[in-house]
C-alpha cells in the first residue's frame, strides 16, 4: 500500500543540493511538514515554539533515517532539499494531536514544555489526510514575558526586528534558519551540537544591529515570498558561534 511519505517511484531523488533557481524549480516539489501542539487551554509561548521548531528540524536532519545512505528517509529528505527548501507549520490539539502522532515523524519537546513534530518531507500536493485537515493559518502565540538576554555561547537566530509574521510563519523561518546554521557546520560541530540537544536560541535583533547581522558573514533567510511577506525578504540571521569562525 502507497503512503505520502513514500517518493514516487518514477521521481528519484537529485544527487546534489542547491543549483540554479530555475534548475529547483523544475524538479519534484517537496514540504516538510511540523505541527505544532496548541491546546487551548495551555498554548505554548511563543519563544518556546520558535525555537522547539528549530530544534525539530535540527533533529531529523541529525536522525540516522536520514544521515545514513541507505536511511528510511535519506532519499526523500535529499530530493527535498534538492529542489525549493519548503516547510509548512500547522497546528494540533486533542485527537487531532493524537492522530498526527501516529504517522512517521519525530515530536521535540521545547525547555518551556513546547511541543513539535516534524515529519520526513512529503511531495507537495500529497499531504496526508491527518495532517492536510490541520489548519495552517491563524497559528499566533505570545510570551507571557519577554525572553531575556540569550544565554552566553548558544547559537542566536536573530529575527528581522521590521517583519510582522505570524507564529506559524515564523517557527518555518526558524526552521529554515538553524537547517542553514546546520549546512555550514563540519561533522565534528553536528555531532556536539547534537549531543547537546541542539541548545539555541531564538530573539528579535535590536534593529540598530540587523544590518551587520546580514552583511554576509552570517546565512540569513531569504523568503520566497509565498505567504504573509514580500518575496526576497531577509527573515532570519543564523549566529552560531562555529560558523562565525568559518566565514571571514
Amino acid at each position: 500500500m502507497s503512503s505520502p511519505f513514500d517518493l514516487p517511484p518514477q521521481q528519484p531523488a537529485a544527487p546534489a543540493v542547491g543549483g540554479h533557481a530555475e534548475d529547483r524549480d523544475t524538479r519534484p516539489q517537496y514540504v516538510l511538514p511540523l505541527v505544532v501542539r496548541l491546546e487551548r487551554t495551555d498554548p505554548p509561548a511563543r519563544t518556546d515554539a520558535l525555537e522547539t521548531s528549530a530544534r525539530a528540524v535540527l533533529t531529523l536532519l541529525a536522525d540516522p533515517r536520514v544521515t545514513e545512505p541507505d536511511g528510511e528517509w535519506a532519499e526523500r529528505v535529499a530530493a527535498w532539499e534538492d529542489a525549493r527548501i519548503r516547510k509548512v507549520v500547522r497546528r494540533a490539539r486533542g485527537g487531532e494531536w493524537r492522530r498526527a502522532g501516529e504517522l512517521p515523524g519525530i515530536t521535540v519537546t521545547g525547555e518551556h514544555g513546547a511541543e513539535v513534530r516534524v515529519f520526513p518531507p512529503i511531495p507537495l500536493d500529497g499531504w496526508p489526510k491527518e495532517l492536510a485537515k490541520l489548519q495552517v493559518s491563524g497559528t499566533d502565540l505570545d510570551d507571557p514575558e519577554p525572553p531575556g538576554p540569550a544565554p552566553e555561547g548558544r547559537p542566536v537566530l536573530w529575527l528581522n526586528p521590521d517583519l510582522e509574521m505570524s507564529a506559524g510563519k515564523t517557527m518555518a523561518q526558524t526552521g529554515h534558519a538553524a537547517q542553514l546554521a546546520w549546512w555550514e557546520l563540519d561533522d565534528d560541530r553536528r555531532a556536539e551540537w547534537a549531543a547537546d540537544g541542539f541548545p539555541l536560541a531564538v530573539r528579535t535583533a535590536p534593529a540598530a544591529a540587523w544590518p551587520a547581522l546580514t552583511d554576509g558573514h552570517l546565512p540569513v533567510v531569504r523568503d520566497a515570498g509565498f505567504t504573509e511577506i514580500a518575496p526576497g525578504s531577509c527573515t532570519v540571521a543564523a549566529d552560531h558561534p562555529a560558523v562565525r569562525l568559518r566565514r571571514p
